[in-house]
């Protein structure tokens, strides 16, 4: 542990800690901060009393009151904390496979931790420094180490973390153009960056000059509820135009949308969310295919519903599996059907050529989304919409009181007309780090080395034959299983994530459960497929073992 020593010389404070490499955040020097000396943290004045006895709070708090006493952590203090945040963060990262991917934890751990109340007087930043190993980390599911396989990769690096640092700064609300125009035009920018590193075609970038663009979601969650709020505006006033004798209400009854029978749960959330039926189109080979999505349309036409939605999936959560969008595009087309395209994991692959004919047809989208916070090496959150028309969005969104009026209105987007929320982070500011500091090709190189893991995980599985693959390797994302009953590999599951050494969860598609691997860590390497191997292998063994 670190030790603290107090001097104090011309009411500055100084504190020295000396460390050594069994501290608990392993810092590698001797460090000397220069505390600010803040009255109301560093000294204990008398409690000033009525002549009754009882404390007279305004004399207590005037001193507090008082603009020209400091309140705040100061700049030298700050810079002191932070160099040590960063040394902590650079140190938890470069040795995160050292830990135990999984916590030990019970729910109801934290809270003996910690006190009941907040302190009422200000804490030393080195006491939370200590409190982090103490407190936080034995409850941290590690998800950038290399020995974590589940879900789909939340991207993490060292150029966005920067980024969000200087967001952090800033701290701008970028709702309107004028709230921080720097906010809003990098966004603009940026989506339109990413756009032609995908190849999407010109009608959706804001650089084509005409009504596409693109714009930073929290999720692919919002992203899909985006889209179908803005297809059902779209749809209404349609209808309408057809219908004068019909109110919202009957129009409303009638919409229905459609989905993938793999696609994310969000989709059918965002129907639930939006009030509108949503119907799961059967699939074949885990795809849906346009055939499918025309016979399903061509049902509901006939019983007098009014399709306005198709939500298709280019890799899909379950087993990463691609609808075949340039049949269902069209298909969607034909009918004045919206088309969104969510390709929140797979999306990053496709700033690679070799990958790019799985987005075949995109073109008959109306709206395309992925997030590079999944697999681009982008921290959480950014996820990246892109929109033909967004005038259906805007206008479904539009509520303009007064005070978010300005002059410049129209001549650059607004983004809260964009979005869910009215608030919005300074987001694009990770994009344009990261772009400019790994380039296209290192991009580019981090997604193949994934893609090439997961081969070299499932050329493992392979070899075994007591095992199976349950669905072709797709991208980073490997779907396996003990050959036999669904009990077993459930019982594999669970004893796998119970040495606790690696983390995966399991999938269902008809019926049949399996285990996914998915390649998480920019940190993963050849050895780490093998050590993942090997946990898989050796829970298989102790559960023979023990029959």
């Amino acid at each position: 542990m670190p030790t603290f020593i107090n001097n104090t010389l011309n009411n500055r404070t100084f504190f020295h800690i000396s460390s050594n490499h069994s501290s608990s955040y392993h810092c590698k020097k001797s460090i000397t901060l220069k505390m600010s000396h803040i009255p109301i943290s560093n000294s204990n004045p008398p409690k000033q009393t009525d002549g009754n006895g009882k404390a007279n709070i305004a004399n207590i708090l005037e001193d507090k009151l008082d603009p020209k006493v400091s309140i705040d952590m100061e700049a030298p203090e700050f810079k002191d904390f932070a160099k040590t945040m960063v040394d902590f963060i650079a140190e938890y990262l470069e040795n995160i496979r050292e830990r135990r991917v999984l916590p030990e934890v019970k729910p109801g751990y934290l809270k003996p931790l910690i006190p009941d109340t907040a302190p009422e007087k200000p804490e030393k930043w080195q006491d939370v420094m200590q409190d982090i190993e103490r407190v936080i980390m034995p409850g941290v599911t590690h998800w950038h180490s290399p020995k974590f396989h589940a879900y789909f990769p939340t991207a993490n690096s060292y150029p966005a973390i920067v980024a969000d640092m200087l967001s952090g700064a800033i701290a701008c609300i970028g709702f309107t153009w004028i709230a921080s125009p720097a906010c809003t035009e990098l966004e603009v920018v940026m989506m339109d960056w990413l756009g032609k590193m995908l190849e999407l075609p010109a009608e959706f970038l804001a650089c084509s000059g005409g009504k596409g663009g693109g714009v930073i979601q929290g999720t692919a969650s919002e992203s899909t509820l985006v889209a179908l709020l803005g297809a059902k505006a779209k749809k209404v006033k349609e209808v309408k135009e057809l219908h004068p004798e019909w109110d919202e209400h009957t129009i409303l009854g009638k919409l229905v949308g459609y989905f993938s029978a793999q696609a994310h749960s969000s989709v059918e959330r965002a129907g639930l969310l939006g009030g509108v039926k949503l119907r799961s189109v059967q699939s074949e080979n885990h795809r849906m295919r346009g055939a499918a999505l025309e016979k399903a349309i061509e049902q509901d036409l006939a019983e007098g519903l009014i399709p306005f939605y198709a939500v298709v999936t280019l890799g899909t959560t379950n087993s990463c599996a691609f609808d075949y969008l340039d049949e269902c595009g069209p298909v969607g087309n034909k009918h004045n059907v919206w088309v969104h395209v969510d390709a929140a994991y797979a999306g990053s692959a496709f700033i690679c050529p070799e990958y790019r004919h799985l987005m075949k047809g995109i073109e008959s989208a109306d709206s395309f989304n992925f997030n590079p916070h999944k697999w681009m090496l982008v921290n959480f959150d950014c996820s990246a919409m892109w929109l033909k028309d967004p005038s259906w969005v805007v206008n479904a969104f539009n509520v303009d009181p007064l005070y978010l009026k300005h002059d410049m209105q129209g001549s650059a987007p607004d983004y809260r007309h964009w979005q869910i929320p009215l608030g919005r982070r300074f987001r694009a500011l990770k994009l344009w780090f990261v772009l400019r500091l790994y380039g296209v090709e290192n991009l580019q190189a981090h997604i193949r080395r994934h893609c090439n893991f997961a081969k070299q995980f499932g050329d493992l599985c392979l070899a075994d034959s007591r095992f199976e693959l349950a669905a072709e390797i797709n991208m980073g994302l490997v779907c396996f299983r003990l050959k036999g009953s669904n009990e077993r590999n459930e019982a594999l599951l669970k004893r796998i994530n119970g040495r606790g050494h690696i983390h995966l969860v399991p999938a269902k598609i008809k019926d049949v459960y399996f285990l996914r691997m998915a390649i998480c860590s920019r940190f993963t390497q050849s050895e780490d497929m093998e050590y993942s191997w090997k946990e898989v292998s050796a829970a298989a063994d102790e559960m023979e073992q023990e029959q």
